[in-house]
C-alpha cells in the first residue's frame, strides 16, 4: 500500500511543488523532499491520510508557507560563524600564508579548473547558476566538472607535499 501510495503521488507532488516554489523563494526538489519526509513521518505514526491527494497539497502549501516565514527571518553572517575572533598574529599569517598557497595551486590545474574553482572560492558566495553562467557552461556539469577539479588539485597538492624524512 505505501509504495504504491508514493508511486501514485509522485507526479502530482512533482506539480503542485513546481507550482508553489517560486512564490515561496525555493527550489521545487527542496519543497518535494519536505513533504515526502513529512508524509513518511505521518506514515509512521498516524497511516496513510484519507485523502492522500488532498492532504499532499495542503502539505505543499503549509511546507511553502513555512519556507517563505523562514527565509524572510534569515540573514546573511557578516563573518565566519565558526571565528572565534581570538586569533592571534601568528595564526592569521599561517591561514593568510595557505590561502595563497591554496590560490597558486589552483591557478596551475588544467583546463578550465583554474576559473572553476575560483569561482568557487570567490568571497561573493555565487550560485551553481551564476558560475555556469559566467563558465559557459551547464549547471547540470558543473558538479562531476568541480570533482574532477578538486581531485586534480588533491593529486597537485599531494605531490607538493614533502615525504617525511627518514626516523631514527
Amino acid at each position: 500500500m505505501t509504495h504504491d501510495l508514493l508511486t501514485a503521488l509522485r507526479p502530482l507532488l512533482a506539480a503542485e511543488a513546481r507550482a508553489e516554489a517560486p512564490a515561496a523563494g525555493a527550489e521545487p526538489g527542496d519543497l518535494e523532499q519536505a513533504v515526502w519526509l513529512r508524509l513518511l513521518e505521518r506514515l509512521d505514526a498516524e497511516g496513510p491520510p484519507r485523502q492522500p491527494e488532498r492532504w499532499l497539497r495542503r502539505a505543499v502549501r503549509t511546507e511553502a508557507r513555512r519556507t517563505r516565514r523562514t527565509s524572510g527571518r534569515e540573514r546573511p553572517y557578516e563573518g565566519d560563524p565558526a571565528d572565534d575572533g581570538d586569533r592571534g598574529p601568528e595564526q592569521l599569517a599561517l591561514a593568510s600564508a595557505r590561502r595563497r598557497d591554496l590560490r597558486a595551486a589552483v591557478r596551475r590545474l588544467p583546463g578550465r579548473c583554474p576559473r572553476l574553482l575560483e569561482a568557487l572560492l570567490s568571497p561573493r558566495d555565487l550560485t551553481y547558476r551564476e558560475i555556469a553562467g559566467e563558465l559557459g557552461i551547464s549547471q547540470g556539469s558543473l558538479g562531476p566538472e568541480r570533482s574532477r577539479c578538486l581531485g586534480c588539485l588533491r593529486r597537485l597538492l599531494a605531490a607538493e607535499v614533502a615525504a617525511p624524512g627518514a626516523r631514527g
